[in-house]
């Protein structure tokens, strides 16, 4: 069977070990959020401080509990004695929270979202989980689920334990602190941005009032248009900051109907310190990269036939084989100059086929056989943070199974070939 390509172990290659764009960051991934493509990485497979930007796992674990209605955006949370300790620490970007007062889960989730609240991140957890050990767990499952590597999360709001007042959830060391390496803090964010995508509607706040706290909450992602490094397109998502992880900001913008995501963990200035303002600059420069050297193209559309390989062969059929076609179009990532850098690949399920290689007829329409793939042929790719993108390969029409006569003259044809051949064989080796 000549359509049975087979397919290559898919180990993204890396054109040098040199930083191509000069990131001054221990690590760093910019990654195209629709199709999963990594354009470009740093040291991405290394876990490191996320600090703040943990907080977007609480989020993922917020919206979940809000779709399965295991809490809701009026709901009210007493704020117990530990979220208050925490709350009223100056020393950490918080909100005011009264013990005993009670606030909206929407409240909590704006503080949260906006202005990186620790106490209202905590108070959230408690609802959901009842307690932030607990909630812990569930983090720690859910990156498990997604399938995230290179993680660990000790508490609810990427604070080190020691800020918790001694209350540290049980179970973790009173200085650990959360850890996750780029291409994980990647994967969550486009999940969550997926899978919730109304958190943009959130992060995108530059500033808002919260009950009893005197001006307003400012938004931390100083990258939001009307802010001080302000960029076109650029909506979400989280920064943090800790001794430990340093300087971080995982950030997502959207032009030309292209969002990209990026992630900068420990970020320095020129001079080789942590500096506020370094993770946004290095972060421009990245999106600066992206959306001046990539766009989303068609390589191949709906319907889509392998150019030789357009047809599987059917035994007892009434036809002798299906033409097969892609289920859906195939959009890919592509840099400019390398419209034509990605080949079709097509990789039969071979469950589906006997042991000769055919479909048994009867065969229905739309029926899946594989998959079809676009394979990058360029000199540099990062890879994906999820599957390449892909169609499936189905069946573009139905083949009915051929009656018993049909098959049985086909039998009978079968034997008298047979028998023809092997004469002519013989009569051949006689002259």
């Amino acid at each position: 069977m000549a359509i049975m390509f087979i397919s290559t172990l898919n180990i993204p290659a890396k054109a040098s070990a040199e930083d191509a764009l000069n990131i001054h960051a221990d690590a760093a991934i910019i990654v195209e959020a629709s199709t999963g493509k990594i354009l470009y990485a740093k040291n991405e497979d290394t876990a490191l401080g996320i600090a703040s930007m943990s907080k977007m796992m609480t989020e993922y674990l917020m919206f979940e509990a809000i779709k399965d209605k295991k809490i809701k955006w009026d709901q009210e949370q007493t704020i117990s004695d530990y979220v208050h300790e925490v709350s009223v620490d100056t020393n950490l970007s918080n909100v005011p929270l009264e013990a005993g007062k009670k606030y909206t889960i929407r409240q909590l989730y704006e503080a949260m979202a906006i202005y990186s609240a620790n106490g209202a991140t905590i108070a959230i957890a408690e609802a959901i989980a009842g307690s932030e050990k607990k909630f812990v767990d569930m983090m720690n499952a859910k990156a498990k689920e997604l399938g995230l590597e290179n993680y660990k999360f000790v508490n609810s709001t990427g604070l080190n334990n020691r800020d918790l007042k001694g209350k540290h959830p049980e179970g973790t060391g009173a200085e650990d602190e959360n850890i996750m390496s780029a291409r994980a803090m990647a994967k969550l964010a486009s999940r969550l941005l997926n899978d919730y995508p109304e958190v943009l509607e959130t992060t995108s706040i530059p500033e808002k009032d919260f009950p009893g706290m005197p001006g307003k909450m400012k938004n931390w992602n100083w990258m939001l248009p009307s802010l001080i490094f302000s960029y076109e397109g650029v909506d979400g998502l989280k920064t943090g900051t800790t001794d430990f992880a340093g300087f971080c900001f995982t950030g997502t913008a959207k032009k030309n109907d292209m969002r990209v995501i990026t992630v900068v963990m420990n970020a320095k200035g020129k001079n080789g310190k942590g500096e506020y303002e370094s993770r946004f600059v290095e972060t421009k420069k990245m999106l600066d990269y992206a959306f001046n050297n990539y766009s989303i193209k068609e390589v191949y559309p709906d319907k889509y036939k392998v150019k030789g390989h357009d047809a599987l062969p059917v035994v007892n059929g009434k036809e002798k084989q299906a033409s097969i076609q892609s289920d859906a179009p195939i959009q890919v990532v592509v840099r400019n100059g390398e419209e034509k850098a990605y080949k079709p690949e097509f990789k039969v399920n071979k469950k589906v086929l006997n042991k000769d290689g055919q479909l048994t007829a009867p065969v229905k329409k739309g029926e899946k056989v594989g998959v079809l793939e676009a394979k990058y042929q360029g000199e540099t790719d990062y890879g994906y943070i999820g599957k390449p993108a892909s169609a499936n390969i189905v069946t573009a029409e139905k083949v009915d199974k051929a009656n018993w006569f049909v098959l049985s003259m086909r039998s009978i044809g079968g034997f008298f070939g047979d028998v023809w051949q092997s004469a002519a064989k013989t009569v051949k080796g006689w002259f």
